[in-house]
């Protein structure tokens, strides 16, 4: 193709690509694909180790509820005078101030008193933030109670549209608040109405809501309101500024959260821990915790008890206490470094570009070789400059760029398949009948191999037939043996491909296969006994359902020799096939016959036996002369090692008669093939023959088994 046409090409391609990818960008379909990519990023990028020192979490978790009944005889819930006593805690160790992550909604189970002692710490301390659940349609109340004081928060935007009507501020008619005695000693009140994204991540977290007028901040940055007072939060077509602090927020309000870690990447301490230290510093005695170790801090009191139900799953990890998601956010706000959505704009220029450049580069690298070294590198570039924006604080949309990526290259591949290579289909149409798919791709590779002749190699040779299938055959249907075949055919064609071997052709239900031709495979030999292993393991179960259709079982005989043998294309110059010759394909073809004399279904050859190695355990079955061969040959029965092992004792007896067998002591080599027969068809076999030859009392006797048959 002239190079004009395929630049041409190239710009075409990639412009639909990109255009498709868009437009599934746009409408959503790849969303669930790009927040798993989300959270692989999350996970890549984690550094538990930027996680700022300003924040401290006290978690009431399972070691504080066991501490709690094993020391105080105290069962859940607590009364509230405890929470009373952390409070006092943080006041007196300095901290900045506390939030509380826990609904205050219904009066202490353990009195009036209990629920004023903890407003008199809340009062005592001054900096004590508590949450407000909002709702759409659950909450007791809707409007703001006059016990409770309005948030240290007001809201001013750019423009003439008020700040409440902003479609990034959640408006909720409904309010649950915590009771008097609490709401009204609570310095500030947070949001803690956070959904996660569809499919039950926690990713974002809105950052200000709205109920009766009034403006909400979520709960994790009460810490910070609480300690500054009254501030202004100033919204802009970008997000929102508090205190000189911008927050990104996206069209729902939102704000990507930047996790450092996982559960525990911000320093904490057990909710026992902080009461038995209070304890001890209100006696006059050293603490287990420090005061140091809250002094100037920002605290979070949550649970992360998982009988507490707080534990919600996040893009870093799949169990994570709820009020460290509120950590996160005073996190990223006092550093700084919310995630930002990439600008529409600058997401499809990376699309377009990127599909416009890997549609030109599969368009010049044509080469099966080439197209997947560009596949490669253009699929790992999107990933590789999403994990670039994500260290800068930018989400640049990953699967949209994989789409454009992926589809211009697919429809590169799919119009060069239909330009290009047509000297490689014909082959493929010509010959796809009669060769199996590893010549196929040898005679693309080398066109000049098309011609007849052969060379000589070292093959490994297969033979199968299932036993007795001729009379079955002669009861079934020509419909039920059709589908009987193709099943079993496949069935064992695709073990020996996926064992590198090639089919030579099939006779009815035979098979014959060789190894080590066309493409040299050095391993032949244990290629092709891993391979009747496996046919033989495929078809005993397949057997149930083979036994199904035809109330009969099939079994397969399987004989394998290695040795020289010619190969090549054979035949008329018009008409030819990709096969073999020679002695020792005439060997394999009678091993597999001799199965028959010994009542085994697989036989491997001295040569193949010696060739493979110790690759898999044998047994020795015979020194046979079979029809049409003079000298003897040994041949071998194949097994897994766990047969073998499960075999052992009556694979050694059968070994010790044999060893009779060869010396002539056909009465011992009788008596111990006895004691196996039942579990051993051969060692039957041998019971029977050793019986006649000691009544025949043969001379001149040189231990080999003459087959009278093929």
């Amino acid at each position: 193709m002239p190079p004009v046409r395929k630049l041409l090409q190239g710009v075409i391609i990639g412009a639909a690509a990109a255009s498709v990818s868009l437009i599934l960008w746009g409408s959503g379909i790849l969303d669930p694909w790009e927040r798993q990519t989300w959270d692989w990023r999350a996970r890549m990028l984690a550094a538990p180790r930027q996680a700022t020192d300003d924040i401290v979490l006290i978690l009431l978790d399972q070691n504080s509820l066991d501490w709690a009944v094993e020391e105080n005889g105290l069962t859940w819930p607590w009364p509230r005078e405890v929470y009373g006593a952390i409070i006092d805690f943080c006041r007196m160790a300095g901290a900045q101030a506390i939030a509380f992550d826990v609904l205050f909604t219904e009066p202490s189970g353990y009195g009036t008193a209990d629920d004023k002692a903890l407003a008199a710490s809340m009062a005592t301390f001054g900096r004590v933030a508590a949450p407000v659940f909002l709702g759409k349609s659950t909450g007791s109340q809707q409007r703001w109670p006059e016990s409770v004081p309005l948030p240290p928060i007001s809201a001013a935007g750019i423009g003439k549209q008020s700040p409440l009507n902003r479609k990034d501020i959640l408006r909720f008619p409904r309010a649950t608040f915590p009771i008097p005695e609490i709401s009204s000693k609570s310095t500030v009140l947070g949001s803690v109405s956070t959904e996660p994204d569809s499919d039950g991540i926690y990713r974002r977290v809105p950052m200000f809501s709205s109920f009766d007028g009034q403006i909400l901040p979520t709960l994790g940055l009460t810490p910070f309101l609480a300690l500054h007072g009254n501030l202004t939060v100033h919204f802009d077509p970008h997000g929102a500024v508090l205190d000189q602090h911008k927050i990104p927020l996206d069209d729902g309000g939102r704000a990507l959260l930047r996790y450092r870690g996982p559960s525990g990447t911000h320093k904490n301490f057990s909710a026992a821990a902080i009461i038995q230290s209070y304890l001890r510093l209100r006696d006059g005695e050293t603490p287990g915790v420090r005061p140091d170790d809250l002094k100037g801090k920002f605290v979070f009191f949550g649970f992360s008890a998982p009988g507490l139900f707080d534990l919600r799953p996040t893009p870093v990890d799949g169990i994570y206490p709820g009020v460290e998601i509120h950590a996160t956010v005073l996190d990223n706000f006092l550093s700084g470094d919310f995630l930002r959505h990439a600008p529409a704009g600058v997401t499809t220029t990376m699309v377009v570009g990127m599909a416009m450049a890997a549609a030109l580069t599969a368009t010049i690298f044509s080469s099966a070789l080439g197209g997947m070294v560009v596949s490669a590198g253009f699929l790992i570039l999107p990933a590789v400059l999403s994990l670039a924006a994500y260290s800068m604080g930018f989400w640049l949309p990953l699967m949209v760029q994989v789409a454009g990526v992926a589809l211009a290259l697919a429809i590169s591949l799919i119009v060069n398949y239909s330009t290009e290579g047509r000297q490689k289909r014909f082959i493929k149409n010509a010959f796809r009948q009669y060769l199996s798919p590893i010549v196929i791709d040898e005679l693309i590779r080398y066109p000049e191999r098309l011609k007849l002749g052969g060379e000589r190699r070292t093959l490994s040779i297969f033979f199968s037939d299932l036993q007795g299938f001729t009379s079955i055959s002669e009861r079934l249907s020509p419909e039920v043996l059709t589908t009987l075949l193709n099943a079993y055919l496949s069935a064992m064609t695709e073990i020996i491909h996926q064992e590198k071997g090639t089919v030579d052709k099939y006779e009815g239900d035979a098979i014959v296969a060789f190894w080590n031709a066309p493409l040299e495979v050095p391993d032949h030999a244990a290629c092709i006994v891993q391979a009747s292993l496996r046919c033989q393991s495929r078809l005993a179960e397949l057997r149930p359902v083979f036994f199904e259709q035809i109330e009969a079982e099939l079994h397969m005989r399987i004989g394998i020799n290695t040795g020289p043998a010619v190969v090549g294309n054979m035949g008329s110059r018009t008409r030819f096939d990709y096969t073999m010759l020679g002695d020792a394909v005439n060997l394999a073809a009678r091993l597999e016959g001799a199965n028959k004399q010994f009542g085994t279904y697989t036989m491997i050859s001295e040569s193949t036996r010696q060739m493979m190695g110790d690759e898999f355990p044998v047994r020795e079955l015979a020194r046979v002369a079979v029809v049409g061969k003079k000298e003897p040959v040994v041949v071998y029965e194949p097994m897994f090692p766990d047969e073998y092992e499960n075999r052992r004792r009556v694979l050694e007896t059968f070994e010790n008669g044999l060893k009779c067998f060869y010396d002539g002591r056909f009465a011992e080599a009788a008596e111990l093939f006895s004691t196996i027969m039942e579990d051993d068809a051969p060692a039957a076999r041998y019971y029977r023959k050793c019986q006649e030859l000691a009544t025949a009392k043969p001379e001149n006797w040189d231990g080999v088994w003459t087959m009278t048959a093929k």
